[in-house]
């Protein structure tokens, strides 16, 4: 898949995810990579990012399987950021389609 596509849409699908449930940041890469092709190291800087801009908040949880593991909990701000990038996807996506159709159909 297009690097361009896989860039613009990895915030949506991080943010997504967080909507429903926190995740740690590999849980986050590999849910993603069950749907799109995505390096780990695409997924950390995105995530250090957004918690810079007050989308996310952390917390450190124990694990079985070795050190603390680093939840990610999406804010109030990062729900609000999220209904307005679901808002432009939508757009998009439907744009995108109706042309594709248009110029299919000719």
């Amino acid at each position: 898949m297009n690097v361009q596509f896989k860039k613009g849409v990895l915030e949506l699908c991080v943010l997504v995810l967080l909507d429903k449930q926190d995740r740690y940041g590999y849980e986050l890469v590999q849910k993603i990579s069950d749907q799109i092709e995505i390096s780990e190291g695409s997924v950390y800087p995105l995530l250090r990012r957004l918690t810079k801009e007050e989308y996310f908040t952390t917390y450190l949880q124990e694990s079985t399987e070795g050190p603390p593991r680093k939840y990610y909990t999406l804010t109030e701000k990062g729900r609000r950021y999220l209904q307005e990038l679901l808002m432009e996807w939508n757009e998009f996506s439907n744009g995108v389609n109706q042309l594709i159709k248009e110029g299919v159909n000719q």
